[in-house]
């Protein structure tokens, strides 16, 4: 009798411990999320339950613009039946920014097209084609959503960009571009570490460690201060030579014609909060 009583007692802790940890794990995800991205989430659910698509993709590229990648992933989803390689340019986005869900729908037999600048410019839907003012990425906003761990490193980003003169906002785009913040990434071409360094690139500026995200940082510091001098400041050239190197933008006086660097871009660009201007835009000869 004694021996079922603590069974079923243990049993009922157990169902309390369960039922507290699912509640918590409920609640956790939201306070994560900024208002305003939720709000977006929300009027865009109700949107598409209502048939309105045009409606829904703005709403949910409001919350894409606070850093939120459930934005990307839901545009993905309704255009994948519509438009394939352009839902694969916003769920690779999704996925750029933590979205596990995103790969499950992302198209690998048909690739990607850039989204674009503008989150919805010269989507389809409603009957024709619209395009939304732009909206900035909310930088601030994506960083208050990451983990401790990621948080310390945008802190390290931002430390070493200030002692190095170099804006922060640029280093903290490549950083979420090349890696979303993730110390122990490794690209398919073996580049290493939170700023995605290549073997020759951690040997030209001493980095033995690539994994340790100190040294890592240095190292990119150390390359990104030198592509600030050698293209004068210019935010595209510096991206398009870290994601091509210096000599693919010197042969080709600006971003080369590579669909991977001119998306990578507008990728750092926008997480950047920065546009290109026409004179940043036009391909030019650079200074050696």
């Amino acid at each position: 009798m004694v021996n079922g009583l603590e069974k079923q007692l243990f049993m009922l802790l157990t169902l309390l411990l369960l039922s507290t940890g699912i509640a918590e794990a409920a609640t956790k995800e939201p306070f994560r999320q900024a208002p305003r991205a939720i709000n977006a989430l929300q009027q865009g659910q109700a949107a598409q339950n209502r048939g309105n698509i045009s409606q829904a993709i703005r709403h949910y590229c409001v919350a894409a613009s606070t850093g939120n990648p459930e934005g990307y992933y839901r545009i993905g989803r309704l255009l994948a039946p519509r438009n394939p390689k352009l839902a694969n340019g916003y769920l690779s986005m999704a996925m750029r920014l933590g979205n596990q869900q995103a790969a499950r729908y992302y198209n690998s037999r048909v690739g990607n097209v850039p989204m674009g600048d503008n989150c919805g410019a010269g989507i389809a839907g409603g009957g024709g084609y619209f395009a939304i003012p732009t909206t900035p990425f909310n930088l601030d906003a994506y960083v208050a959503r990451q983990s401790p761990e990621k948080r310390k490193l945008v802190n390290m980003l931002r430390q070493a960009a200030d002692r190095h003169d170099i804006d922060p906002r640029l280093v903290l785009a490549i950083a979420i571009a090349e890696s979303n913040l993730e110390p122990g990434a490794i690209s398919p071409k073996n580049a290493q570490g939170v700023m995605q360094l290549i073997p020759a690139t951690q040997a030209r500026f001493g980095v033995t460690h690539p994994f340790d995200p100190e040294q890592n940082i240095r190292g990119a510091m150390a390359y990104l201060k030198w592509l600030h001098r050698r293209f004068d400041g210019d935010w595209v050239r510096i991206s398009a030579a870290y994601n091509a190197g210096e000599k693919s933008v010197d042969q080709y006086g600006g971003i080369p014609p590579y669909a991977e660097t001119q998306q990578y871009v507008r990728k750092v660009l926008y997480f950047a909060g920065k546009e290109p201007t026409p004179h940043q835009a036009r391909s030019r000869t650079s200074k050696p």
